[in-house]
């Protein structure tokens, strides 16, 4: 099994869906990304680069869905958070109901158009 499956299968239930859920929807957005284990978290890359990392924080009981190029988003600007990055921004989830898949959908097809 690889390193990345194994993460979200070892997480909780409620982290586990929202990863299963949003990986599924990067997968289809963009079918040519691929799914990597890189510095102990599921990370996506598209056109062999780094396109946007899944995190999950238990202390603060959400799943992140980070990307690379955040601050180059211009679309969805409410929904995207910066938390004190650099260059990342992402969007934020505590339950499965939260994903709104239309905005979710809209930012990786922007974060695509700047790879």
């Amino acid at each position: 099994m690889k390193p990345a499956d194994l993460y979200i299968l070892n997480q909780p239930e409620n982290y586990r869906n929202m990863l299963f859920h949003i990986i599924a929807v990067v997968e289809s957005t963009i079918p040519e990304a691929t799914l990597e284990f890189k510095w102990k978290i599921p990370f996506f890359y598209y056109k062999k680069k780094p396109f946007c990392f899944l995190n999950v924080s238990h202390k603060r009981n959400y799943v992140d869905i980070v990307f690379s190029k955040g601050f180059q988003l211009r679309n969805n600007l409410d929904f995207l958070i910066g938390d004190g990055r650099n260059t990342y921004k992402s969007l934020r989830y505590t339950t499965l109901e939260e994903i709104d898949n239309k905005v979710l959908i809209s930012v990786i097809e922007e974060a695509k158009s700047l790879s």
